[in-house]
């Protein structure tokens, strides 16, 4: 029997999927390159979402879709942690999109679905999508209209979804101007009442559904402090696990504040090792008793500094990578 801490501290589908903790999004061909290079560099600890929504010109999307398969099978998808946002289901070009790109003979790592209506909208889009080859992609959902909001712990539960992304700009402009400019910015995201509730419905329809929340976008690119703080409240505030990025300077400060500090990673380590040593039994470290409830606590914490180790910056000891995650 195993004796690993994530076979013995959690049952089936109690975990979401390992994700990367940065949703990184590229639509213009230069851009797209560039972000498949950065996550050469830097590893996946981001993936790179190919944009065949707002990316494509009117009227070009299949020829967006021609160019996300090339690059999909080109010599820049090293990891293979490339998604695509398909079009929206209403779009008279979805289905040509979606055939073009599950078509592809390296398959997307996920495929992104915007401006869902409903639950019944993100099943219908789940239904062509299998029939067009899809079946083993997995699939993202953009919450961005009142409806789905309204469905969005039903979309959350639904099997083939793995994660679920907040999209603050279309949802704030559904609001027909009763939500301020302001809740569009690095500051007002966080305060207005009505964003903050979506966030919020959001990230625990997905964690009631072992599924990965990732939070919306900071527009404000050039302001690393900002996005540093909106990523530090995304993460500990609100519980999302996940924050997209619309520039490539925004990917270095989102993982970095994803991950957990020096000391919460060196206490992790020491009381999932304790742990381990007794069988999982009840230890007390620092004078404080734990046990399984907060082993699984600290295990995410170790999983986390795992997801978000740069390359040649890894944040565990190589043994305990070795024995942990190999």
């Amino acid at each position: 029997m195993s004796n690993l801490p994530r076979d013995v501290l959690f049952g089936a589908g109690d975990l979401p999927p390992a994700l990367p903790v940065c949703d990184h999004y590229a639509g213009v061909e230069p851009r797209m390159t560039k972000s498949l290079q950065l996550q050469a560099e830097l590893g996946p600890v981001f993936d790179v979402t190919l944009d065949n929504e707002d990316g494509a010109p009117v009227g070009g999307e299949i020829d967006q879709a021609q160019l996300i398969v090339g690059l999909l099978n080109g010599p820049d998808n090293h990891h293979g942690r490339v998604g695509v946002r398909l079009l929206p289901l209403q779009h008279a070009s979805f289905t040509d999109v979606a055939a073009t790109v599950l078509a592809s003979p390296r398959a997307p790592a996920y495929v992104m679905l915007p401006k869902a209506e409903s639950v019944a909208d993100v099943q219908r889009a789940l239904k062509a999508i299998d029939a067009l080859g899809g079946s083993a992609v997995p699939v993202h959902v953009l919450i961005e209209t009142h409806g789905a909001l309204r469905d969005v712990f039903a979309i959350a539960a639904l099997s083939r979804v793995e994660s679920l992304s907040f999209g603050l700009m279309d949802f704030v402009s559904a609001h027909r101007g009763a939500i301020p400019l302001s809740a569009m910015g690095v500051e007002g995201q966080f305060t207005h009442p009505l964003v903050l509730r979506a966030k919020l419905e959001i990230s625990a329809a997905c964690h009631a559904a072992a599924k990965t929340p990732s939070h919306c976008v900071v527009t404000e690119f050039k302001n690393n402090r900002a996005l540093q703080a909106a990523a530090e409240k995304a993460c500990r505030m609100l519980g999302y696990t996940r924050m997209w990025s619309i520039h490539p300077a925004q990917v270095r400060p989102i993982v970095e504040a994803f991950a957990p500090t020096a000391a919460e990673i060196d206490d992790a380590i020491e009381i999932i090792t304790a742990a381990q040593a007794a069988q999982w039994a009840p230890i007390r470290h620092h004078d404080t008793l734990h046990d399984r409830a907060s082993y699984r606590y600290f295990w995410h914490v170790i999983e986390r500094a795992h997801r978000t180790s740069l390359a040649g910056a890894p944040q565990l000891p190589a043994e305990l990578r070795l024995a942990w995650f190999s």
